[in-house]
């Protein structure tokens, strides 16, 4: 049998069959826009039914910070990464074009200009819609970051083998 041969319904529903409709997001970035992209995808695949996991690692810890919440590491190049990582959801600068927050600013003006909902509420609606969150505790640690600095709703503080693990029973799998 030649690929030529092979119909795709067959092949879509061998992938179906074998993965549930799972989706793992990596959101390593504390870019504005990233966040944006990995809480909309989020969210259209809670919509649809999907089961959603989003794994928060070194950057992408800023946007589940508390604003403004401080770090309590006690040598100073920790304390260092808290102070220039002042976290929280609504202050994530853009990946490009950030020009020191008036780029940012402009972007959240036609945000809001058509409606589109901002970070801090993509992630309630993530929330609402069952998207679970999990929190890096190897780079809590290396940034840290405290379980206290980090927002509620934080489903679960693990390592990479719960990661792989989620990965590994989806079938869609992302890493922004």
């Amino acid at each position: 049998m030649t690929i030529a041969q092979i119909e795709p319904t067959t092949v879509l529903g061998d992938l179906k069959a074998a993965k549930p409709d799972r989706v793992t997001i990596v959101l390593l970035s504390g870019d504005l826009d990233k966040a944006m992209a990995a809480f909309i995808i989020a969210t259209g695949a809670a919509a649809m039914g999907m089961q959603v996991t989003v794994f928060f690692t070194f950057w992408g810890l800023n946007t589940i910070r508390k604003k403004g919440a401080r770090s309590s590491a006690s040598d100073w190049l920790r304390r260092m990464f808290g102070l220039l990582n002042k976290g929280g959801a609504d202050t994530l600068p853009l990946s490009r074009f950030h020009f020191w927050g008036v780029g940012t600013r402009m972007m959240q003006v036609v945000m809001k200009q058509h409606r589109m909902p901002g970070v801090p509420e993509l992630m309630e609606t993530a929330l609402e819609l069952g998207v679970r969150f999990i929190a890096c505790t190897t780079t809590i640690g290396l940034m840290g970051i405290t379980k206290d600095t980090l927002i509620d709703g934080i489903d679960q503080f693990a390592g990479v083998t719960t990661y792989l693990a989620e990965a590994k029973q989806g079938s869609v799998n992302l890493f922004i």
